[in-house]
């Protein structure tokens, strides 16, 4: 006799299995026991599982402190004696196009710089507290872009191509390494600051499988995460799931494979497990108050505070498990636009450089720290950087205009030099002339701390096979330890 479908599953007289037999029981033991048995199984075969890198990794999570708008290099990291010598001059060299075109005389940064630590890595006086970890960076100081426009030098920096569509850093890292924790996505941007120039598709999955997009968490709120308190009574609600997946299945048994389906049914499940965890994740009122002093949680001043809280749930958040976690900077006092590129001063710059150091210098040398305390600096790599630089000469008589064509960023964590700086900017901080870093070089370089080899991991979509660096970059082998 045919059998017939029903709720997507084929029904026949002949002989069934036991997964069948408690999976089409209606109620009683076979109910609980065939819901048990489903989510173990959507647990194994979920786009989520952990998975085996390329290699052996040497840190296992990522913390990326995006600083948008572009922060100065010359302000921070790559001091310019000859700036204070020709402060006020002519520019002495060929300059080219900026964004807005008003370009003044050579300015000298407004901050001293300082050489902290054995290394004695100068670091600008924005960041005193960074500074005092100098031992613990990897100063890469001849990293270039391709574009001067925020939002595509914002997408080039998260997703390699400088156009929406296409998967973030922090998207193929899941998508390679899956999760270590099935409570909670693998990938999170934590709220509290703005989105930078481009919207929120930047941290979007592009053509992988949903699953692999960001889920944003915004430490301090009453309601951290949109809709994750339902409205349903935990019992009521496991057995909508349980029916929303057997339908599901029964569809992926009909046609087979098919990776949005099986997206949506992780997803389902994460959410409803996320239920539980996120309030615990976010619950910084667990801390101790030397740790919460240590971050500036309850600075007198909002956006250090604010700040501070996405630091210390970034630690709480890769002690959990959670591969790769994006903060959001934050708009300072004099920076209220709410456009989410708090870095981009083309006018006063030391007022607007200087409120945004004061946001994040006690909150990321804190992080550092911390991590280091609990043994998971190690194991962790953290990422600070903005989407270019800023240029050597003034725009009208007080600001910078951005440039791409070198600029400065640190790392630190496993498996890296540290109190190392590699590359060089001219006299002037304005062009590269050692050691030029792309953003595909960077790239490769953190999936390969990871375990990935970035032209290995691979996704095919409209025809070919896309990776994170297309057909570029390289790893940066001088500063690996």
């Amino acid at each position: 006799m045919s059998g017939r479908a029903e709720f997507g599953v084929q029904r026949s007289h002949s002989r069934i299995s036991r997964r069948r037999m408690l999976q089409t029981t209606s109620t009683g033991f076979g109910m609980l026991a065939a819901a048990a048995l489903l989510a173990d199984e959507a647990a194994a075969a979920s786009p989520q599982t952990a998975r085996a890198p390329h290699f052996a990794p040497r840190v296992r999570n990522v913390i990326f402190c995006y600083m948008s708008g572009g922060m100065s290099q010359v302000d921070s990291f790559d001091p310019k004696p000859k700036l204070t010598q020709m402060a006020g001059e002519p520019v002495p060299f060929k300059a080219e196009r900026t964004m807005f075109n008003n370009n003044g005389n050579i300015f000298p940064s407004p901050w001293e710089f300082k050489r902290y630590g054995e290394s004695g890595i100068p670091v600008s006086g924005m960041f005193p507290q960074i500074g005092e970890m100098a031992d613990e960076l990897c100063v890469i100081r001849s990293m270039t872009g391709k574009f001067m426009e925020h939002a595509q030098g914002n997408y080039h920096f998260h997703c390699g191509l400088p156009f929406a569509g296409f998967p973030s850093m922090g998207a193929w890292v899941t998508y390679g390494l899956g999760s270590e924790n099935n409570n909670l996505p693998g990938f999170v941007v934590t709220g509290g600051g703005g989105i930078p120039h481009g919207g929120i598709n930047m941290m979007g999955n592009g053509f992988l499988p949903s699953v692999h997009q960001a889920s944003v968490i915004h430490p301090g709120r009453n309601d951290p995460m949109r809709n994750i308190t339902s409205s349903t009574a935990g019992a009521r609600q496991r057995r909508q799931l349980d029916f929303v997946r057997r339908m599901d299945q029964g569809f992926l048994a009909n046609i087979g494979s098919h990776e949005p389906v099986e997206a949506a049914i992780s997803n389902y499940e994460t959410a409803y497990r996320m239920q539980s965890a996120v309030p615990e994740l976010v619950d910084l009122g667990s801390e101790s108050e030397a740790t919460r002093r240590l971050y500036g949680v309850d600075s007198s001043n909002p956006s250090t505070a604010a700040y501070a809280k996405q630091c210390l749930l970034a630690r709480r958040l890769v002690e959990r498990g959670v591969r790769f976690v994006e903060l959001t900077m934050v708009n300072t006092p004099g920076k209220t636009d709410g456009m989410g590129n708090p870095w981009d001063q083309h006018d006063k710059l030391e007022l607007g450089h200087g409120a945004n150091a004061l946001t994040v210098d006690q909150p990321v040398a804190a992080l550092l720290k911390d991590l280091r305390a609990r043994g998971l600096l190690d194991e962790t790599l953290v990422l600070f950087s903005g989407e270019f630089g800023r240029t050597p000469f003034a725009q009208g008589t007080i600001g910078r205009d951005h440039n791409p064509f070198g600029f400065s960023l640190w790392l630190a964590g496993g498996g890296l030099k540290k109190g190392f700086v590699y590359g060089q900017t001219d006299e002037f901080g304005y062009r590269v002339v050692e050691n030029q870093c792309s953003v595909h070089d960077l790239h490769a370089t953190v999936l390969h701390l990871l375990g990935l080899d970035h032209e290995r991991l691979s996704y095919r979509f409209g025809g070919r096979d896309y990776t994170l660096t297309d057909v570029h970059g390289h790893v940066l082998r001088g500063i690996l330890a």
